[in-house]
């Protein structure tokens, strides 16, 4: 609990006294992912890569921590990071493929993950809630949260269209 660093700690110590703060060590993409291929490619290596991807750890998340750890050793810099994740990311799913194991590429917007109905169920329960807690403490009940779904008679079906605004300005064309 007491071992964090306290505020301005980082400016009371020596200057590039760590391997960030100092000149990366592969400064050309090249080499930092013939660096990282050969790492990548021994056995030991490999089969933690396996391991990881068969305990569902996405790809994404991988190359990252990879580049990173890279990175805070001072092999290379965060630019040439940037630079060679894709091809780091392709690396993994080949290894992925080879070892015939199903992934998470770990690419996806995030959509697919979510569930509308579910996140509606979520907001109408808590309304819900809400209408129990007045009921309890005998307050006025407001039922008008759960009725702005439900089509009444007062609503029209079908909305008239607006009326198209008439272009006014200095290049609009009068019509005569």
């Amino acid at each position: 609990m007491f071992s964090a660093p306290i505020p301005g700690q980082s400016l009371t110590s020596e200057p590039k006294n760590s391997p960030w703060e100092n000149p990366p060590q592969m400064t050309t993409p090249e080499e930092a992912v013939m660096w990282h291929i050969e790492r990548l490619g021994k056995p030991k290596k490999v089969k933690s890569v396996v391991g990881l991807l068969s305990l569902d750890l996405d790809v994404v998340t991988m190359t990252e921590g990879i580049l990173r750890g890279a990175v805070a050793e001072g092999r290379h810099s965060v630019d040439v990071s940037l630079i060679i994740a894709p091809i780091i990311h392709e690396y993994i799913k080949g290894i992925g493929d080879a070892a015939n194991i199903d992934y998470n590429e770990g690419l996806n917007d995030g959509e697919e993950d979510i569930d509308l109905r579910e996140v509606n169920m979520a907001l109408r329960e808590k309304e819900v809630e809400d209408i129990l807690k007045d009921i309890e403490d005998g307050e006025e009940i407001d039922l008008s949260p759960l009725e702005k779904d439900v089509p009444s008679e007062e609503k029209p079906m079908m909305e008239e269209p607006e009326e198209e605004p008439k272009p006014m300005g200095l290049m609009s064309r009068r019509n005569v």
